[in-house]
């Protein structure tokens, strides 16, 4: 069966103010140095059938996996971030369908209480699972099934693997333009309907479909803020939710499940429309969350903006406020993107309000290339030529660092800072693929960029949500 095109499409909304250039946003060396390491990191970062790392059990899944990055850091198969490598069109179809289908498997269908307290309700989906096929649900351990979960790293999974794990599906099928798999059986249930209890696991707002937690029912927001305590309405974790809603609209419309369809495109109207009037702050910002931890979010702010979750002023707005940003040496260094502006800090000991490492490391502060492709595409919908600096910068350090070098070099890192030279875990792989993504848009986009290009409406706001029929109707979790 044929998929429609999954990226969306529709109103074009130009930006007057685009400072115009006609020069390419990257030249075509600097594009095929960044694919060429790109694939060099998959590369590292692949774990064949029966291949041990870091003393790990060996990979019994029967076939390769993908890590977050390479040599000794991270041996497991992490599901956000391979999901997020997809978007980079490198990883081929076989190890596609094993990667989605080996997390589909693993996905629970009955409540569990760990040892820990923590619970598992259905439709859980792992935070990462280890090579000898043991499904982790929390951060914090690599494969010790026990000892997972607790009071530090919440009650419930990480809340953004769900919608990742749909994004999986969608990238296959974008990729093989087929959905049959949909309808394949794992444990008893179609994958589709694996989907859809993933995507209805995380608590939600009834009204406005926001993804939410509390200190005592507490599920990680973004894996990449895991170690930052976020409670209230969630902003990326509804991001990333917003994005599912869309592509289950076209998995489903390719399918023919009309009423499905409907259902998750009243799902998608309703949060867009709840999201600006949730988190914005009024200055082009969007806070990371409504209760702690709800500093100004630049990740989420450019990502909004980037998968069409704003639009039309609110997006334009987004977009300046990260130039400005940039301009005032607030959100970048060294071509990484910091999370928290530096002038939007908590206090002068941590950026983040409750975080668990020292400010201006790892999650607290520290400079991440993962978003930089995000970042450049935002700004350069309104100042093109401003946003080119950032991009240099990323494939100047990448660059000098490149691992390929050798044993002392480590670019792409995941994190660094300049204080105390803080670097942390080499060979990373969405530092490189995330920016290789977005930069190849930008230069698919042309000169100035499209404001608004992935959008398709005008979202109303507070849509009423359509129910599904009543033999299809997942089970929603209130608060």
């Amino acid at each position: 069966m044929t998929l429609m095109r999954l990226a969306l499409t529709g109103m074009l909304l130009a930006t007057p103010c685009v400072a115009q250039d006609a020069k390419p946003f990257l030249d075509t060396e600097s594009m095929d140095f960044l694919e060429s390491l790109a694939k060099a990191v998959l590369d590292a970062a692949r774990v064949p059938a029966n291949a041990v790392i870091a003393k790990e059990a060996p990979n019994s899944t029967g076939n390769t996996l993908i890590r977050p990055g390479g040599r000794e850091d991270y041996p497991a198969f992490w599901i956000r971030d391979y999901a997020m490598s997809l978007d980079a069109g490198i990883i081929s179809v076989e190890e596609q369908r094993h990667a989605l289908f080996l997390t589909a498997q693993h996905q629970v269908d009955t409540s569990r209480i760990l040892p820990s307290g923590s619970l598992l309700p259905p439709g859980s989906i792992p935070d990462h699972i280890s090579f000898g096929g043991k499904p982790i649900y929390f951060p914090g351990v690599v494969s010790d099934y026990e000892g997972q979960g607790g009071a530090r790293w919440g009650f419930l999974p990480c809340l953004d693997d769900h919608f990742f794990f749909v994004h999986m599906a969608a990238q296959l099928a974008q990729q093989t333009k087929n959905t049959d798999f949909l309808g394949e059986n794992v444990g008893g249930k179609t994958l589709l309907q694996r989907l859809e209890a993933a995507y209805a696991m995380p608590p939600s707002e009834p009204e406005t479909g926001l993804v939410t937690a509390t200190e005592a029912v507490r599920g990680v927001n973004f894996g990449f803020f895991d170690s930052i305590t976020h409670t209230g309405k969630l902003f990326f974790a509804s991001l990333l939710k917003y994005r599912a809603a869309e592509e289950l609209v076209r998995l489903c419309e390719a399918r023919g499940e009309e009423a499905r369809a409907a259902y998750y495109k009243a799902e998608g109207e309703r949060i867009a429309g709840a999201i600006a009037s949730t988190f914005a702050v009024g200055n082009g910002w969007y806070r990371a969350s409504t209760g702690l931890s709800g500093q100004n979010d630049v990740w989420g702010t450019a990502f909004a903006v980037y998968i069409g979750a704003v639009c039309g002023d609110a997006a334009k707005s987004s977009c300046q406020v990260l130039a400005e940003g940039l301009r005032k040496g607030t959100i970048a260094w060294n071509g990484g993107i910091r999370e928290v502006p530096t002038d939007g800090d908590f206090s002068e000991t941590t950026a983040w309000e409750k975080a668990l490492t020292p400010k201006n490391q790892y999650q607290n502060g520290a400079y991440w290339n993962t978003a930089t492709g995000w970042v450049a595409y935002a700004v350069a919908q309104v100042d093109r030529p401003l946003a080119r600096p950032l991009a240099e910068d990323y494939v100047k350090q990448l660059r000098a660092d490149d691992f390929r070098k050798g044993e002392g070099f480590g670019a792409p890192w995941e994190c660094m800072h300049p204080e105390g030279n803080h670097r942390q875990n080499p060979i990373y792989l969405t530092s490189i693929s995330e920016p290789f993504a977005a930069f190849r848009r930008i230069l698919a986009e042309g000169v100035g960029g499209k404001l608004g290009v992935a959008v398709p409406r005008s979202f109303p706001r507070h849509a009423k949500p359509v129910r599904l029929p009543s033999k299809t109707r997942q089970p929603r979790r209130r608060r």
